[in-house]
C-alpha cells in the first residue's frame, strides 16, 4: 500500500485557491489605494474620499467570483487620520468633522481592505499632502515616515517560521530610535484567518509592563497570514481618545439579547453586510438609527469598537500596513503600501549591524526558473560518478 498524501487545510493558503483569493483581494486594495492616494490634495474632504474609497471596493468585489454565494466586499472601511491622529478616523455626514479637509503639509494615513470569501487584503500607506519629487517632505515628517517604512521591511523579513515575535518588537524599537522616533505603544499585528482579522498570533509595538504581563510569546509557522501594521510617532509613542467619535465597528462573536428593537436591528444589518469584518457606520441604512442602535450593541460586546485615537498634539504618526503571506519557500506581500522615496528625505538613517543585516535578506518566494534541456550537458558527469 501506499501512502496516502497529507490533507490539506483548505482554509488556508496551504491551498492554492486561497493563495488566489487574497492575491485577488490585495489586487482590488492596491488599486483602491491607488485611487485614494490621487485624491489626497488639498481642499479635498476627508469624508468624500473615505466614501469614495470604500464605493470603489464594493464596486471591484461585486465583479469577481460571482459563480455561487460567497461573501465579499469591504475588508476595512477607508480611513484617512491625520498628523496626531493614530488611526481609524473615518467620519459620518452627521459628524462635525465631515467638513474636515487635507491641508498643506498635512501628514495622512490611509488605510482600507477587501475581503474575498472571509479572506482579507489589508494595506495603508502615509503621505505629506502636498509632497512632491521637487518639494519633498523633510524634517521630523520625512524622519517619522522613513522609520515607520524601514521598520515595515523589517519585520516582513522576521516573520518566519522558527522565529519570535518578540524578536521583532526588539528590532521596531532599535528602528525606531534611529530616527528619533517611537513605536505606538501597544499596537498589534494580528495574525489572519478565514473570517478571522484578529488571530491569537500577534506582535505587539513599544509594549508597557503591563502589556507585557500578560501578552502571548509565539513563533511563526509556516501557511501563516499576517497583517503587518507599523505605525511610529514623534511623540511619546503614548495614545489616548478625545472628543472623535467612533465610526468604525467589528461584529464579534458575543451573544446576548439585546433590549432595544434598535439595536437588534442595527446588528442584523451589520451581519448581513460586515459579516465578521470592520464596518463603518456609514454602510448602514440609516445613519440616525445606527448611531443610536450601536451603543447598546458595543456596551454588551456584541460588537467592538475601532476608536479614533490620538497622540499628543504637535507630534506626527506615520503608517504602513501590509498583508504578508508565509510560505515554506519565502513570504509574499500580496498588499503593496507604495512608499514613494522620492517624496520623503530623512536625513536620518539605520546604523544598527544587526538591522542592517535583517534589511540586507532576501525574504520573497524565488521565482520559478525555466525549464532548460540540460538533459545531453548533465549526462556525462552522470556517468563519470558511478
Amino acid at each position: 500500500m501506499t501512502d496516502k498524501a497529507p490533507e490539506v487545510d483548505t482554509t488556508t493558503i496551504a491551498d492554492s485557491n486561497v493563495v488566489a483569493k487574497y492575491k485577488d483581494a490585495a489586487v482590488i486594495a492596491n488599486a483602491v489605494l491607488e485611487k485614494v492616494i490621487a485624491l489626497c490634495v488639498v481642499g479635498a474632504k476627508i469624508l468624500d474620499i473615505c466614501v469614495e474609497g470604500d464605493k470603489q471596493l464594493v464596486e471591484a468585489t461585486k465583479g469577481i467570483y460571482n459563480k455561487g454565494k460567497m461573501s465579499k466586499g469591504i475588508g476595512f472601511p477607508t480611513s484617512i487620520s491625520l498628523n496626531n491622529c493614530v488611526a481609524h478616523f473615518s467620519p459620518l455626514a452627521s459628524d462635525p468633522e465631515a467638513e474636515m479637509t487635507l491641508k498643506e503639509g498635512d501628514v495622512a494615513k490611509i488605510q482600507l481592505g477587501a475581503q474575498i470569501d472571509g479572506y482579507c487584503s489589508s494595506v495603508a500607506h502615509t503621505l505629506v499632502v502636498g509632497a512632491t519629487a521637487e518639494n519633498p517632505a523633510t524634517g521630523v515628517k520625512a524622519d517619522v515616515i522613513q522609520a515607520a517604512h524601514t521598520a515595515l521591511d523589517a519585520v516582513v523579513r522576521m516573520i518566519r517560521p522558527g522565529n519570535k515575535n518578540m524578536e521583532v518588537t526588539k528590532v521596531v524599537d532599535k528602528i525606531a530610535d534611529a530616527y528619533n522616533t517611537k513605536a505606538v505603544e501597544g499596537m498589534l499585528t494580528h495574525q489572519q484567518l478565514k473570517n478571522v482579522t484578529d488571530g491569537k498570533k500577534q506582535i505587539i509595538l513599544n509594549p508597557s509592563e503591563n502589556h507585557l504581563r500578560d501578552f502571548q510569546r509565539i513563533e511563526f509557522a509556516e501557511n501563516e497570514v499576517y497583517s503587518v501594521d507599523i505605525l511610529i510617532s514623534t511623540g511619546e509613542g503614548k495614545v489616548r481618545q478625545l472628543n472623535s467619535r467612533t465610526t468604525i465597528y467589528k461584529k464579534t462573536d458575543v451573544r446576548y439579547s439585546l433590549k432595544m428593537a434598535t439595536s437588534r436591528h442595527v446588528l442584523s444589518e451589520i451581519q448581513t453586510k460586515a459579516g465578521s469584518f470592520p464596518f463603518s457606520l456609514r454602510d448602514l441604512e440609516d445613519e440616525r438609527k445606527a448611531r443610536m442602535g450601536i451603543v447598546e450593541c458595543a456596551k454588551h460586546q456584541t460588537v467592538l469598537p475601532y476608536d479614533i485615537m490620538y497622540e499628543r498634539e504637535g507630534a506626527v504618526v506615520a503608517q504602513f500596513l501590509t498583508t504578508l503571506l508565509v510560505t515554506k519557500n519565502g513570504n509574499i506581500m500580496v498588499t503593496d503600501p507604495r512608499f514613494n522615496a522620492a517624496l520623503v528625505k530623512s536625513e536620518k538613517s539605520v546604523q544598527d549591524e544587526e538591522v542592517l543585516k535583517i534589511l540586507q535578506t532576501s525574504f520573497e518566494v524565488p521565482a520559478k526558473k525555466k525549464k532548460s534541456n540540460n538533459k545531453k550537458k548533465t549526462a556525462a558527469p552522470a556517468a563519470a560518478e558511478q
